[in-house]
């Protein structure tokens, strides 16, 4: 592969990425404004440089080769790469990339849209392209290129990231008001094991401290029914369905107008933190850097004034006021 720098072409690395997306000449041609034929024509050269195939027709769709498979994460590299670099052009030459493309995973939407508009607020020159999704979704974005940002608990271990933390992200143990776990000053978690509970899917970070907290001590796990949503555990929840572990973040409301109760148990809140993320060694925009230091500068302060009282500070109070009810003598009729 000697002349394999005079030979392949970012042009080719395009089209082979979109012939992979569509797993087709025909729609890839589309996409691009070519003819199939000249689809097929720069795929047949670019196997020839690389000596080996890259694709195998299957009727009319097509398969990838092994050596398809392992051009996919290079060929992606190289595009970003170009992407970037004339990123840093433009800022040189005095222009602001105005688009800041933002991930968040679903626990921070109670949140995350409130956030981007108080920075939008400061720069309206600047626009968002926001999408919510699962941690996995989240996490595959990022490692696809997909987006410049990411809002999230915990960060991935699978890829490398920056991650910055930007507020205290507190997990708080849920029940229905009238749960019999709701008088008591204290839990513990030996006890929390007797009762059934509603848990998100293994890998979302909900789950994670769920499992930790019992597995942590040599617990066994509680009985649990999986709930694809924070939105249905938290209607489960109301409906008497069982406890759970959650977001402080997702309930305030709940919590405000008495739907749901914050049960005191041992160990609880667990105190996590918010984290603002990108791929490691990523360039950033101007404004994708901009933004970043908003949230490292005021995220603590905004989801403090956003979200009120602490938890810690919530259970402390409850847990004086039922210590008082529960020490205060009946005063007696004259």
């Amino acid at each position: 592969m000697s002349d394999i720098y005079d030979k392949v072409t970012l042009r080719q690395i395009q089209i082979f990425l979109t012939v992979v997306e569509h797993r087709s000449f025909f729609r890839a041609a589309a996409q691009l404004q070519l003819t199939p034929p000249a689809i097929s024509m720069q795929m047949s050269r670019l196997s020839e440089t690389l000596g080996a195939p890259l694709f195998d027709k299957d009727g009319r769709s097509i398969q990838l080769t092994p050596a398809a498979t392992a051009l996919i994460p290079f060929a992606e590299r190289m595009t970003e790469s170009l992407r970037e670099a004339c990123s840093v052009i433009d800022a040189l030459q005095g222009k602001l990339d105005g688009l800041v493309r933002v991930a968040m995973v679903t626990t921070s939407r109670n949140f995350g849209p409130h956030l981007l508009q108080a920075f939008s607020r400061l720069h309206p020159e600047i626009v968002f392209e926001t999408t919510i999704a699962n941690r996995s979704g989240v996490i595959e974005k990022l490692e696809t290129h997909q987006i410049d940002i990411a809002l999230m608990g915990r960060p991935p271990q699978r890829v490398e990231v920056d991650a910055t933390p930007f507020a205290k992200h507190p997990y708080v143990l849920i029940g229905h008001p009238d749960h019999p776990l709701n008088k008591l000053n204290w839990i513990s978690r030996k006890e929390l094991t007797k009762h059934p509970f509603l848990v998100r899917e293994e890998g979302s970070g909900t789950r994670m401290v769920h499992d930790h907290y019992f597995l942590s001590e040599n617990l066994p796990l509680p009985k649990a029914q999986v709930m694809d949503s924070n939105e249905n555990i938290k209607q489960a929840v109301m409906a008497g369905m069982g406890l759970a572990f959650i977001s402080a973040h997702t309930v305030a409301l709940e919590r405000q107008t008495g739907k749901l109760a914050i049960l005191i148990a041992e160990g609880m809140p667990a105190m996590r933190d918010w984290f603002v993320l990108h791929i490691k060694g990523k360039r950033l925009s101007p404004a994708a850097e901009s933004f970043k230091a908003f949230l490292r500068d005021e995220g603590r302060g905004f989801i403090r004034r956003f979200f009120g009282e602490e938890p810690e500070a919530h259970q402390a109070r409850q847990q004086a006021n039922r210590s008082s009810t529960r020490h205060a003598r009946p005063s007696r009729l004259p």
